[in-house]
């Protein structure tokens, strides 16, 4: 096996694993908060509780981050592997909580996704599409750098993924600060509030997910990686070109 595949194969089992232990976590607190199913409107976890949620997904994020750095090669690869194992992480979460609980119940299934730094709402099905698209991306970028080509991308390309991912981003919180807008006397939860996590979630049940915002989003994403593609294959003809010159 290639050591490119092998470390790719040992990233994937990794994030298969943390997506195992993310569900665990989720069975218990479901057990604790929702003993007869999860379902909208929200309850509300004490403040402590609700700080240790906080920095654990944080912690999260750090681990994940980690695992990128330490396989990367060059700083593209490094962030490669970082959204490659995201994607997984994330995709097995709710592989193992259907596994372990049937849930959820379709695709279109509302969940609260994340908590930094707002509240993230929207269908499985989202974050599963955007999860495909990071490691489409994070094999792009991996595949080219593997070639020898400089896989790094311009500020055009930058620029795309990261306005598709704000746009997207937008897309998850619009109803929790839409809810905030609604009820005045609210205030957005941090970890150095005194409020109850989710209080301001008492009386919110999701009916509409923004599917338009949500492809404006992708669409940027979309077009990032082909022209990274485009550009990238061009220049690998090219050196291939002058070799056999």
């Amino acid at each position: 096996m290639k050591p490119i595949l092998k470390t790719i194969l040992i990233v994937a089992i990794f994030s298969i694993a943390m997506g195992y232990m993310e569900s665990v976590i989720v069975v218990y607190l479901r057990c604790l908060y929702y003993p007869t199913g999860f379902k909208f409107p929200m309850k509300t976890i004490d403040h402590g509780n609700g700080v240790a949620e906080f920095w654990r997904e944080l912690a999260t994020l750090v681990m994940l981050y980690t695992v990128g750095y330490l396989a990367g090669k060059n700083k593209p690869e490094r962030f490669a592997f970082f959204i490659f194992s995201f994607a997984i992480w994330d995709i097995f979460y709710y592989v193992f909580l259907k596994a372990l609980i049937n849930w959820p119940d379709s695709l279109l299934t509302w969940d609260i996704l994340f908590l930094i730094p707002l509240p993230w709402i929207g269908p499985v099905l989202a974050t599963c599409i955007v999860s495909l698209s990071m490691i489409v991306i994070a094999m792009l970028i991996i595949y080219f750098n593997e070639l020898g080509n400089d896989a790094k991308m311009l500020k055009r390309e930058r620029l795309l993924i990261i306005i598709g991912c704000f746009v997207i981003i937008g897309s998850f919180v619009k109803d929790y600060i839409q809810n905030l807008n609604h009820n005045h006397d609210m205030r957005i939860w941090t970890p150095l509030s005194q409020n109850q996590l989710f209080a301001d979630f008492m009386t919110f049940v999701p009916v509409s997910y923004s599917w338009w915002l949500f492809g404006i989003g992708e669409a940027f994403i979309v077009a990032e990686g082909l022209l990274y593609f485009s550009r990238q294959k061009r220049k690998f003809m090219l050196k291939m070109a002058k070799i056999a010159a």
